[in-house]
């Protein structure tokens, strides 16, 4: 029994040991589980090694000339590892207000006092990861790597530069909706989106630790996949050229209070868009690129459309420039529809290349309206020859679709015909249009529009993108000749006058087109205009093509010529100034003006006078000791210089002189100059001949 009781015993104590054991264990499970659980997930979430992806340099957009367009820049987050085992407090104490205050000094974003007290209480706190400041750029990150603490190191100070990169336009607003954007915020658009594969290159590998404070380390450069940047997009834009158009768009927008416009310009022979504006009126009354209006902007062209009615009567041998049409009172009704010419009375009979250099509605319609009302569809047909009904298929996403109506549409009704032909019932981008111009001005060879030309990778050409001809001829080479000769009229005689006398002589034709709004062309007695004027230069051996369209203009008048044409004018205007290849050679052995048409030449700097003179062939002679200051005489086909006569202590005249020459003469007598105008010196207050006081101020009027 006793050892019966004895074995009982045993088993007892055994069963009872292994409960509180196994009791135990659960309550140790529970304890980790429970109380200690999150402090252990926590650090095996820190201690974490996985490859994480390194981001790709996104490659960069050129200019045609080699500026950036677009460029990705180094960014930082600047943070501090307040836990770092190198950073002792007296280092941190000693220099902790001397940091603050070069903090402050150079982002200004905070006091002093401010990053004292952050950087005192992350300190308390032992942040791991503390954010101090977010857009740091490399020049700033160098000039903080040198303040007080962090110049010990990283290891000493805890300092942490988080690099990142950010998208930048160091042209801002030019171009800017052509080059584009891509990235999270907002829908991509443009090159940077059409090219987004190319530019973004290829992302890598590198395995990395997660420590405590979520920051990652590389664990060993042997592990890691380096990332290829993304390669280099050239483009065809010119930045000077787009600064022009810019500006210049920018200044009539402003003058004639306007809605929204656009400037194309494109190289006759490649197709490539040498620049290409389009500027919005926002809130404030101020302009900026919102929409590609060039691209996407499909629109009633309006007269600027005619040429491409001449050409399908042209075309089809119905017509030649020196035939007679006869405007009557200058009306004309189709069905119950009456369409007028701007110059009201008519002008009776006219050629039809008077026709088109007066842009007379009347006459074009009628012609139109005579060789097709029977057969609509040959119209139809000849415009399509001219690629008019298709997109051009541009890189750059949104283009416009076309509208070229067809008479088994819907709405084709009895007047669609007459006025189809001077540009309504008929949809084309600016773009589109001045790509007909171009093939014109080309001999007939359409070429699409060309962005970008190439696409470089570690500068080595790996893709080259040639002029893509959509046609070799799009008409006959008599066509052509005709089309060329009556936009020369144009200008020259027509209703772009206004562009006549240049250096070069252009081409075009000008358009003033109504808008119409939910159907209606008069809303309220009002009507709304769209002025364009597009063409080519030289007209002789044409170079390059522009085109220019101005929407709702409201004031200082709406007429193509008047709001459209001075923007084609600067813009051509510069590409002659700087195009060499497109001068008339220069013969220095002839004379490069008549004798009876002299230049104006002021008193001024005679060694620089001097120089200009002589590059023209023009004779002169300096009649004192001095190529300084001096008044010059036009006597007998010849300039001279001599000295001004000055009384002492009289005020000079300066009348007829330019600005900086009376400015110097005033200001090296001893006076000070106030300038009003632009331009000559036309007045002067006080007048010449007064007292001179040294030190008294002398107002000059330019004009």
């Amino acid at each position: 029994m006793d050892r019966k009781n004895s074995i009982l015993q045993r088993a007892f104590l055994l069963y009872v040991l292994t409960g509180v054991f196994a009791f135990a264990i659960l309550a140790r499970v529970l304890y980790i589980q429970f109380v200690e659980g999150a402090e252990l997930r926590q650090k095996s979430e820190d201690l974490t090694l996985e490859y994480r992806k390194v981001e790709a340099l996104r490659g960069n957009i050129f200019s045609a000339d080699g500026d950036f367009l677009a460029i990705s820049v180094p960014v930082y987050e600047l943070r501090m590892d307040m836990k770092a085992d190198g950073l002792k407090k007296k280092t941190f104490d000693d220099g902790v207000d001397s940091l603050a205050w070069n903090l402050a000094n150079l982002y200004k974003d905070r006091t002093k006092a401010d990053y004292a007290a952050i950087l005192r209480q992350g300190y308390r706190e032992k942040h791991r990861y503390m954010l101090i400041k977010k857009g740091v750029s490399y020049s700033q990150l160098q000039k903080t790597s040198a303040f007080p603490i962090f110049r010990e190191g990283v290891n000493k100070s805890g300092m942490i530069a988080v690099a990142s990169t950010k998208r930048v336009k160091p042209y801002r607003d030019l171009a800017a909706r052509t080059i584009g954007k891509t990235g999270p915020e907002g829908k991509p658009y443009g090159l940077e989106d059409a090219f987004d594969k190319e530019l973004t290159g290829t992302e890598g590998l590198r395995l990395m630790q997660k420590l405590s404070g979520g920051m990652w380390r590389p664990v060993s450069d042997d592990y890691a996949i380096e990332p290829e940047n993304g390669a280099d997009l050239y483009t065809t834009i010119d930045v000077t050229l787009q600064d022009v158009a810019n500006s210049e768009l920018n200044r009539q927008l402003t003058l004639h209070n306007a809605e929204h416009g656009c400037v194309v310009m494109m190289e006759v022979a490649t197709g490539d868009v040498k620049a290409i504006a389009n500027l919005k009126r926002v809130s404030d009354g101020s302009y900026s690129e919102s929409q590609n209006y060039a691209v996407w902007e499909s629109i009633e062209p309006g007269s600027i459309f005619k040429l491409a009615s001449m050409m399908a009567l042209m075309e089809d041998g119905y017509i030649k420039l020196s035939d007679s049409v006869n405007t009557g009172d200058g009306t004309a009704k189709f069905f119950d529809r009456t369409m007028r010419d701007s110059h009201e009375g008519g002008d009776g009979v006219i050629s039809m290349k008077q026709a088109f250099e007066k842009s007379s509605n009347v006459s074009i319609a009628k012609m139109v309206w005579k060789y097709y009302k029977d057969e609509p569809e040959r119209f139809v047909k000849r415009l399509k020859q001219f690629h008019l009904d298709k997109p051009l298929g541009l890189e750059i996403a949104g283009e416009g679709d076309p509208r070229i109506k067809n008479p088994e549409d819907r709405d084709w009704s009895g007047p669609t015909l007459p006025w189809m032909s001077i540009g309504y019932e008929s949809r084309l981008t600016p773009l589109q249009v001045l790509t007909l111009y171009n093939a014109v001005a080309n001999n007939g060879k359409m070429v699409k529009p060309r962005f970008v030309k190439e696409i470089r990778r570690r500068g080595k050409v790996v893709k080259e993108f040639p002029t893509h001809v959509i046609d070799e001829k799009i008409a006959s080479d008599n066509t052509i000749k005709q089309a060329k000769e009556m936009m020369e009229g144009v200008v020259e005689n027509g209703t772009a006058k206004n562009l006549k006398g240049l250096i070069y002589k252009a081409a075009g034709k000008t358009g003033t087109a109504q808008i119409a709004v939910g159907g209606r062309y008069r809303n309220d007695g009002k009507v709304i205009y769209r002025a364009s004027f597009v063409g080519y230069f030289p007209a002789n051996d044409p170079k390059y093509s522009c085109i220019v369209v101005i929407s709702e203009p409201s004031a200082s008048g709406f007429y193509g010529n008047i709001v459209a044409g001075p923007i084609f004018k600067a813009v051509a205007d510069k590409v002659y100034a700087g195009a060499l290849d497109i001068h008339k050679p220069y013969n220095r052995n002839l004379p490069m003006i008549s004798d009876t048409n002299y230049p104006s030449v002021k008193s001024g700097f005679a060694s620089e006078a001097s120089l200009v003179l002589n590059r023209l062939n023009i004779s002169n002679e300096m009649l004192s000791s001095s190529a300084g200051f001096a008044v010059a005489e036009h006597v007998r086909q010849k300039f001279t210089f001599q000295k001004p006569q000055l009384s002492k202590g009289q005020i000079p005249n300066v009348k007829g002189m330019g600005a900086r020459d009376a400015v110097y003469l005033l200001e090296s007598l001893g006076l000070k100059v106030n300038i009003t105008g632009k331009g000559s010196v036309i007045g002067q207050v006080p007048q010449s001949g007064g007292k001179l006081v040294k030190g008294q101020t002398i107002t000059i009027q330019l004009g």
